[in-house]
C-alpha cells in the first residue's frame, strides 16, 4: 500500500531533507516517527529534496507499506459504540499518529495522509514545483520575528526592475549559469512563472515555479534579481548570463532561510503513472 504524506517544516535546524549519517534531517525525523507507529524500516520518497535551512509548507512524499505495516495501521483499537473505521480512515489518521510522535510543537508536521491513487509517485509524477523567496531590504527594515524565513539585504531594492528581470528568464532554457553543477545532471529546465511583489509588510516576495529545479537554482536566480534591484546588473544582463551558461561573481546564491517550497503539482489521477514513466525515461536519458 502506498501512502501520500503532505508535509511542512521549518528548515532552520535541519541539515536538509535527505538522510545524512549523524545529522538531523527531515527524512530521518519522519522515517523514525513512521517506524515507531508502524514498525519496520519505512523509506520516504519526496517530491523535492530541499537543502539545509530551506523550509516547506507544501512538501509531498510517499511511503510504501509492507503487509506487516498495513496490519499495524489497521490494528488500532476502536472505542465501543463507534463506527468501524475504513482503510481510508486509518490512512488519514496516520498523520495525527506521526504528529503524536514528533510532538505538537515540532519544527516538522505531517499535514495530511491518505492512500495514494494508482500510479502516484511523489517525485516522478510531479509536473511542477513552486517556491517562495522572501527578502527584507532597507525599506522594510529588520524584523527579528521573521529572521528564520526572510533574508535581509542592506539596500533599497527596485521591485519593478526585479520583476522585469524575473519575467525575462521564463521559458525552457539551460540554466547552467544559475545552478551548482552536479556530474551528469542536466541543467535544462522550464521556468513556468517568476515574479516579484511586496507584501502588506513591504517584504519582497518572489513566486517561482518550474517543472523541476537544479541544485541552488532558485537562490541563484533570486541573487541575480537582487543584483538588478540594487543596480549592479540590468535586465539584459541576467538574460545574457543565462545564455552564456557560465557562472559569474555578480550572481550570489542567497541564504537558504528565505526559501520555502510552497506547492507541488500533479496531473489528474489517470495520468499519474504515465507522467512518472515519462519522467523516469527522461532522467535515464540525461
Amino acid at each position: 500500500m502506498r501512502i501520500r504524506l503532505d508535509i511542512a517544516y521549518d528548515g532552520t535546524h535541519f541539515r536538509g531533507w535527505a538522510r545524512q549519517p549523524g545529522l538531523r534531517t527531515v527524512q530521518e525525523t519522519l522515517e523514525s516517527a513512521l517506524a515507531r507507529v508502524l514498525g519496520g524500516e519505512p523509506r520516504l520518497v519526496v517530491a523535492g529534496r530541499t537543502d539545509a535551512g530551506v523550509h516547506a509548507t507544501g512538501q509531498v512524499a510517499h511511503v510504501d507499506l509492507d503487509d506487516g505495516q498495513v496490519q499495524r495501521l489497521l490494528a488500532r483499537q476502536v472505542r465501543a459504540g463507534t463506527r468501524m473505521p475504513t482503510l481510508d480512515d486509518r490512512a488519514a489518521a496516520l498523520a495525527a499518529r506521526m504528529t503524536g510522535v514528533v510532538g505538537s510543537y515540532s519544527d516538522v508536521a505531517v499535514l495530511g495522509s491518505r492512500i495514494a491513487p494508482a500510479g502516484f509517485d511523489a517525485r516522478f509524477s510531479a509536473v511542477w514545483r513552486r517556491y517562495e523567496y522572501r527578502i527584507g531590504d532597507s525599506v522594510t527594515g529588520y524584523d527579528p520575528l521573521e529572521r528564520h524565513r526572510t533574508t535581509t539585504v542592506r539596500a533599497s531594492l527596485d521591485t519593478d526592475a526585479m520583476d522585469a528581470a524575473a519575467r525575462a528568464l521564463i521559458g525552457l532554457h539551460d540554466f547552467a549559469a544559475y545552478c551548482k553543477p552536479r556530474e551528469e545532471a542536466t541543467t535544462i529546465r522550464t521556468l513556468l512563472e517568476f515574479d516579484w511583489h511586496r507584501d502588506e509588510a513591504g517584504v519582497l516576495v518572489a513566486n517561482i515555479k518550474a517543472d523541476a529545479f537544479c541544485h541552488s537554482m532558485v537562490r541563484a536566480l533570486v541573487g541575480a534579481c537582487v543584483a538588478v534591484g540594487d543596480g549592479r546588473l540590468d535586465v539584459d544582463d541576467v538574460v545574457d548570463i543565462r545564455d552564456a551558461q557560465e557562472r559569474v561573481p555578480e550572481v550570489k546564491v542567497l541564504a537558504a532561510r528565505g526559501l520555502t517550497l510552497t506547492a507541488v503539482g500533479y496531473p489528474a489521477d489517470e495520468l499519474l503513472a504515465q507522467r512518472a514513466e515519462q519522467t523516469r525515461a527522461r532522467r535515464d536519458r540525461e
